[in-house]
């Protein structure tokens, strides 16, 4: 009798423990399916963000646009044209599913959409531009979180007019000269083209007139294909020719003599800033003069590209008084042990005075630049405005700081031998729009009078 009631006891635990254990799964799976729900269902639409302001349309116009969405990723942007009963189709970007559980597509998603609104045969007025994000959800009968915008826009197909009302007569290479001209209506883009690069135009003091900076680098071969651009806020272009004579520039040659001591005095410096360098003493130095020297004019027009929309200098630029020791694009052979082992060019002018000489600004402008850079070594770069800057290198030390308006006149570092220099000298550049250009012409009020402050005051 003992022996049946353990074996139903015993039957009954097991069947407690059962039933607990299905119970538990049930709990687990009720959990997993509404964790399952949560995730597949969820209600967080995506973000989207118009990076520029559109308000007409007509030619090719950039749409800078930014999508995110988190938790499920985004599955597609549309963008339509609307007129009347009409309706145009300008961008259709869908993304495959990834996953289920986790983003089933891109987070995040910047980009510069071109609207071409001319191609979708939209007619001038009034028009609507809708642009339409979804994600992956399962949410709105398993289409997904819909995010849309509407823009009211105007269509315009009709290019501004440009007149050119000056550009520079003769320009040889390291020149620099100016465009004037007037457009009908406010721009967007407009500039200086030769052949495919831009030289942005800014406002003058009189309305509807611009000034444009341009420059020949010192290796140019002629002017190549010269015009003002403009294009309107539609897209919609305009252009209009103008011819400037070039003007053959002479060669010029240098030679600099590398010796064992040199080598030993440099290559402990850049040893510090770029350990990657390998092999003998020679090799690394070839290695700053070339690789280095490379990635120093990147920073270089990288740091000229931000300027100012103003006009910040006036009259000449002034030259630091000493002794010019090399000069605008000289063409340098280097020699060790009487062999050629590297050729570059001289793209500023070295003046040399006395030891740690003050260092002042050519011109005012606001400071851009203010650190070690590769060959230049202790460096300074100021933005006068409009394209125009001034570059001051070698450096024993720096006595401004980035963002910085210094006057013409004030003192803003030392010289020393930093860098590539073999002696304490200041070696001086200027640059139009990152392109080095021969200072002698900034540093002569005349230039200045007859090729740019006559033609304002005239225009």
């Amino acid at each position: 009798m003992a022996k049946h009631i353990r074996l139903r006891s015993s039957s009954w635990r097991s069947g407690s423990f059962i039933k607990q254990l299905l119970l538990a799964l049930a709990a687990v799976m009720a959990v997993a399916f509404f964790v399952a729900v949560f995730i597949l269902f969820e209600f967080e639409k995506p973000v989207l963000v118009l990076e520029k302001e559109i308000r007409f349309l007509g030619g090719r116009v950039e749409l800078p646009l930014r999508v995110s969405d988190k938790r499920s990723g985004i599955r597609s942007i549309t963008i339509t044209l609307s007129q009347g009963n009409k309706t145009a189709p300008l961008l259709e970007k869908t993304f495959p599913r990834q996953s289920w559980f986790s983003a089933a597509g891109p987070t995040s998603i910047s980009e510069k959409v071109i609207i071409d609104a001319k191609k979708a045969g939209i007619k001038e007025g009034d028009a609507e531009l809708m642009i339409s994000v979804r994600d992956f959800s399962l949410n709105g009968l398993f289409q997904g979180n819909l995010t849309v915008q509407r823009i009211k826009v105007t269509m315009d197909t009709t290019p501004p007019k440009v007149t050119v009302s000056h550009a520079q007569r003769y320009i040889h290479p390291g020149g620099s000269g100016i465009a004037v001209y007037t457009i009908s209506e406010k721009p967007g883009r407009h500039g200086v083209m030769i052949d495919t690069t831009l030289f942005p135009g800014f406002p003058t003091n009189k309305k509807d007139t611009y000034i444009a900076y341009f420059a020949l680098p010192w290796d140019a071969k002629n002017t190549g294909t010269t015009k003002v651009f403009a294009e309107d806020e539609a897209g919609n272009e305009a252009t209009a020719s103008f011819t400037s004579s070039f003007k053959k520039a002479d060669d010029k040659r240098d030679s600099v003599n590398l010796s064992d001591n040199f080598l030993q005095l440099k290559i402990p410096e850049f040893e510090q800033r770029f350990p990657e360098m390998r092999g003998t003493q020679l090799e690394k130095y070839l290695y700053v003069n070339n690789e280095v020297r490379v990635s120093n004019a990147q920073t270089i027009a990288k740091a000229c590209a931000n300027t100012d929309q103003n006009q910040l200098w006036s009259d000449r630029f002034i030259r630091m008084p000493g002794a010019g020791r090399a000069a605008y694009a000289d063409q340098r052979s280097y020699l060790y042990n009487g062999k050629v082992v590297d050729n570059q060019t001289h793209l500023g002018v070295d003046i040399a005075s006395t030891e740690r000489v003050g260092i002042k600004a050519a011109n005012r402008g606001k400071v851009v630049f203010a650190e070690y850079l590769g060959i230049y070594g202790n460096m300074i770069i100021l933005d006068h405005g409009q394209g125009i800057s001034s570059l001051y290198a070698h450096l024993s030390s720096i006595d401004t700081k980035v963002g910085a308006l210094v006057e013409k006149d004030q003192l803003i570092g030392h010289s020393g031998a930093t860098g590539m220099a073999a002696g304490d000298h200041l070696h001086f550049s200027m640059l139009v729009h990152g392109i080095f250009v021969t200072p002698t012409e900034w540093w002569d009020q005349h230039w200045i009078n007859v090729n740019i402050k006559t033609i304002l005051n005239e225009k």
